[in-house]
């Protein structure tokens, strides 16, 4: 085998007093692919962007070939055949498929041959082992569908090497079969794949070889054979995490909180019945499409139900916007975060006190920032957010931390009910830890919460009861002691039991 396509040796990469990388050497060899995992925090976007050109090491080299290139952009690294793509697709909705994949070709002609660029795009879509209409435009395509668009750009631009960041945390189990299909593919005609994802399973399913960074730092470079999770976790933290997701007693009550009665939307979800105790933490489970989230949106009344009852410690309440379900003492964590969950250029202190504005303010009606930031610090330390100051932007925060701040700014309503939608989506193990332990301390508390998750795994460690939905219906129930991985999933895809 010839050398590797991109080397980096002895990178450091500094902002201000700040060390983000410090001495970090990779080498991607044509023809493999190699996983790079580490907590948020670790590092890994400060190296995807200084393999990129978005950032210049501040010491060490980069090597392309065996010869040290300095990027001075993202487009001369392209044409040196390095190029990334992203949890969240960057196209342009309003082109085309195929104007998208050339939409970075500056040599082209003023006086396009459409005929001619829709048939080239058709068949590095082919290439990918994927159908797809080069005249389509691309917003009208899925998240996976818009992914292929860009890998597709990549390979146009004679790509060599490929980073893939977190390209799977957001896609269905089908969705991430024909990803995994297509960087297998580009690994097979030699290009070097680089893959970063907090998703274990997919790391040793994919892989060839794994590297972790932690603060900054070059941990270990080793082939997959040689590792396993519980190595890999170890490594990424620098602590064992034996024990960290181990089913705690329940904390549940014998009171009703909230109690759910035929619940229904038309075309959306239907007849959905449940109930949660005080104290309890019950979770949701099912397929991509099963309609979860719209049953939370109602009961948060930002879709509200057309139909059905919603009693709240023993009343009814039907709110039918999320200011009628904040009074009612109902909190609501989204599943997206960085689009509806906080505003990023704000601070920590503006975004925990947000949804209680009201309450801060002084009798002249200005702000009270002093005991804004009293009761920013009080959530700060008690969920250990790592952060240089309360009035840093959530923006410049981890993924991890980010999470912490938007479970704070709802925790700061005081609600009864907690609604909390994939709480742990794209942060790392040990900040997973610290979220599940924190909702362990608000079931301890007496509130009621309402988890929905796509990750079986963490169902199974923090249910109590599990809730299995399938297309818009809840198919089954399960004590959270009594529940399997193979027991919801058969409820999930609705797969039936051997005669």
């Amino acid at each position: 085998m010839a050398g590797p396509i991109l080397e980096l040796r002895g990178v450091s990469k500094s902002f201000g007093p700040t060390l983000a990388l410090s001495d970090v050497s990779l080498a991607l060899w044509p023809g493999t692919i190699h996983a790079l995992v580490g907590e948020n925090g670790a590092g890994k976007s400060t190296l995807i962007k200084t393999m990129t050109g978005l950032h210049r090491p501040s010491s060490g080299a980069i090597l392309v070939d065996g010869e040290a290139v300095t990027f001075k952009g993202t487009a001369e690294a392209q044409r040196k055949g390095v190029a990334a793509i992203y949890q969240e697709p960057m196209v342009f909705p309003d082109l085309t498929v195929a104007e998208n994949i050339f939409a970075s070709h500056h040599d082209r002609p003023q006086w396009i041959d459409w005929r001619r660029m829709d048939a080239e795009a058709a068949g590095m879509i082919r290439r990918l082992g994927v159908t797809l209409d080069p005249r389509r435009p691309a917003g009208e395509l899925t998240l996976a569908e818009q992914q292929t668009v860009e890998i597709a750009r990549a390979i146009s631009q004679e790509v060599r090497v490929l980073i893939m960041d977190e390209p799977s945390a957001s896609l269905s189990d089908h969705e991430v079969r024909r990803l995994f299909g297509i960087a297998r593919s580009l690994r097979d005609q030699g290009v070097a794949v680089l893959y970063i994802s907090h998703r274990l399973e997919d790391v040793f399913e994919l892989a060839d070889t794994v590297t972790v960074v932690r603060d900054g730092r070059h941990v270990s470079t080793r082939p997959i054979a040689d590792v396993t999770q519980r190595s890999l976790v170890s490594e990424m933290v620098g602590r064992d995490m034996e024990g960290r997701f181990a089913r705690e007693p329940s904390r549940a009550t014998d009171r009703t909180l909230l109690r759910v009665r035929g619940l229904s939307r038309a075309g959306v979800f239907e007849d959905v019945s449940f109930h949660v105790n005080a104290g309890e933490i019950v979770c949701f489970s099912g397929l991509v499409g099963a309609r979860r989230t719209d049953v939370a949106l109602a009961l948060f009344g930002v879709a509200p139900a057309e139909s059905g009852t919603v009693d709240l410690d023993g009343q009814p309440a039907n709110p039918r916007s999320p200011k009628e379900a904040q009074a009612l003492g109902i909190a609501y964590v989204s599943e997206d975060r960085r689009k509806l969950g906080l505003a990023l250029t704000e601070s920590i202190a503006a975004n925990i006190t947000l949804p209680m504005l009201d309450g801060y303010a002084t009798r002249w009606g200005l702000l009270d920032r002093r005991r804004e930031a009293a009761d920013a610090a009080r959530f700060r330390d008690a969920m250990r957010i790592k952060a240089a100051g309360l009035d840093a932007a959530v923006g410049t925060l981890s993924g991890g931390n980010q999470q912490k701040v938007m479970l704070a700014k709802w925790l700061n309503t005081n609600p009864r009910l907690l609604i909390v939608d994939e709480p742990t989506r794209g942060i790392d193990v040990g900040a997973k830890a610290e979220v599940h332990r924190i909702l362990r301390d608000l079931a301890g508390q007496g509130v009621a919460i309402l988890v929905i998750s796509s990750d079986l795994p963490e169902v199974l460690s923090l249910a109590d009861r599990v809730l299995v939905m399938r297309e818009g219906r809840l198919v089954g129930e399960f004590p959270g002691p009594e529940a399997t991985e193979e027991a919801v999933m058969r409820l999930a895809v609705g797969a039936r039991e051997a005669a």
